[in-house]
C-alpha cells in the first residue's frame, strides 16, 4: 500500500483566519474594490446554456453504446457538471440576480443543479455559508476531512482511493461532523430534481441519467478539474491555509482557482477577481500559490507530508450559538 504519510493531526492554530484582517487591510488601501461587488449579469446566460447542452447532450446519448456514454461523461458531461457546481459555489453568494434578489438565486441554482442529476445546490448553499464565516472550524467547516479519513487515508493508494471517493465524502461528511435539518428548500430541490430525472428517462431511457450522474461522480473525483479541492485549502506551505491557482483551467470553473481573492471577498463574481488581484497584487503576488491542478493532486498522494490531515483546524467558541 505504500508508505504512510507523515502527519497525525491536523495543524491546530489559535489565530483568527487570515482572510477577515486582510479583507480590512485591502478595503481601507483600495475603497474602489467595493464597486466590484454586486451580481455578474452574464453569469445566468453562460450556466443556462451549460445546462440547455446538456439536455441536448442527454438526447444525444440515449442510443449510444454503454462504453460510449460512459467515455462522454467523463471526458466532456462531466466536466460540464463540476463547472455547474463551481456555478452553484458562485450562485451561492448571490452574485446571479444580486442580494435584493436572494430567492431568485436559489431557484436559479436549482436550475443549474438539473444536469448534476441529483440534489446539491439547497445543501451547499446551508453548509458553504459555515465555510467561509468559520474556515477550519472544529466541527462547523465540513471542508475539513474527518479524523477517520486523516487516519485511514495515510498511504499513496489509499489517497488515491480518497480522491476517487471524494463526491461521497462530501455528500456524507455533513451529516456527522456538523448534521442539520432538512429544510423546505433542500425538499424542493430534490423534488424539482427527481421530477426532471423522471422526466428525461420517460423521453430517452437510462443511458442520459447514467450520463450525467455518472459524469458528476467520476468528475468530481479522481480528474483534473478536481484538483482545485485539494489545491484551495490542504496546507502544502506551513501555516498557509487557502491557496490560489492562476493557471487557464479558470476558464472553466468560473474562476474558483483566484481563492484567496474569494475568500478576502465573498461577494465578488468571480469574474471579477482577477480584477481584485490585479488593484491588490502586493497582497497576492508574495504568498504561495498553485500553478498546476494536475501537479497538485500528484504531490498530494506522493508526498509523505500532505494527506487528509494536511488542513488548519481552529475552535470557533461562540460557532455553535451563532
Amino acid at each position: 500500500m505504500g508508505k504512510a504519510v507523515g502527519r497525525w493531526d491536523f495543524e491546530w492554530v489559535y489565530n483568527d483566519q487570515p482572510h477577515t484582517w486582510r479583507r480590512k487591510e485591502i478595503l481601507a488601501k483600495y475603497p474602489e474594490i467595493k464597486s466590484l461587488m454586486g451580481h455578474d449579469p452574464q453569469l445566468k446566460w453562460v450556466v443556462s446554456g451549460m445546462v440547455l447542452t446538456q439536455l441536448l447532450a442527454c438526447y444525444m446519448v440515449h442510443e449510444l453504446s454503454w462504453k460510449w456514454v460512459l467515455f462522454w461523461a467523463y471526458a466532456f458531461g462531466g466536466c460540464i457538471n463540476h463547472s455547474l457546481t463551481l456555478a452553484i459555489h458562485d450562485i451561492s453568494h448571490n452574485v446571479a440576480f444580486g442580494t435584493k434578489r436572494a430567492r431568485w438565486n436559489r431557484w436559479f441554482a436549482m436550475f443549474a443543479n438539473l444536469p448534476i442529476g441529483l440534489p446539491y445546490s439547497a445543501s451547499f448553499k446551508k453548509y458553504h455559508i459555515d465555510h467561509h464565516r468559520y474556515l477550519g472550524g472544529d466541527g462547523l467547516d465540513v471542508d475539513i476531512p474527518t479524523d477517520i479519513e486523516g487516519w485511514f487515508f495515510c498511504t499513496p493508494a489509499r489517497k488515491v482511493l480518497w480522491l476517487f471517493l471524494q463526491p461521497l465524502f462530501y455528500a456524507l461528511r455533513p451529516l456527522v461532523v456538523n448534521p442539520k435539518p432538512v429544510t423546505r428548500l433542500e425538499m424542493l430541490n430534490a423534488l424539482v430534481q427527481f421530477v426532471v430525472d423522471i422526466i428525461i428517462y420517460y423521453f430517452w431511457g437510462l443511458k442520459p441519467i447514467v450520463y450525467l450522474i455518472a459524469g458528476s461522480i467520476l468528475c468530481m473525483g479522481l480528474h483534473p478539474i478536481s484538483g482545485h479541492f485539494i489545491a484551495e485549502h490542504y496546507m502544502f506551505t506551513k501555516g498557509h491555509e487557502t491557496y490560489s491557482y492562476y493557471g487557464p483551467l479558470n476558464l472553466i470553473t468560473f474562476n474558483v482557482g483566484y481563492h484567496m481573492e474569494h475568500h478576502d471577498f465573498p461577494s465578488i463574481p468571480g469574474s471579477k477577481l482577477p480584477e481584485v488581484k490585479r488593484i491588490a497584487a502586493e497582497y497576492y503576488d508574495s504568498l504561495p500559490q498553485h500553478t498546476s491542478w494536475m501537479r497538485v493532486l500528484w504531490d498530494f498522494v506522493f508526498d509523505d507530508t500532505i494527506g487528509p490531515y494536511a488542513r488548519v483546524k481552529r475552535q470557533y467558541k461562540l460557532g455553535k450559538k451563532e
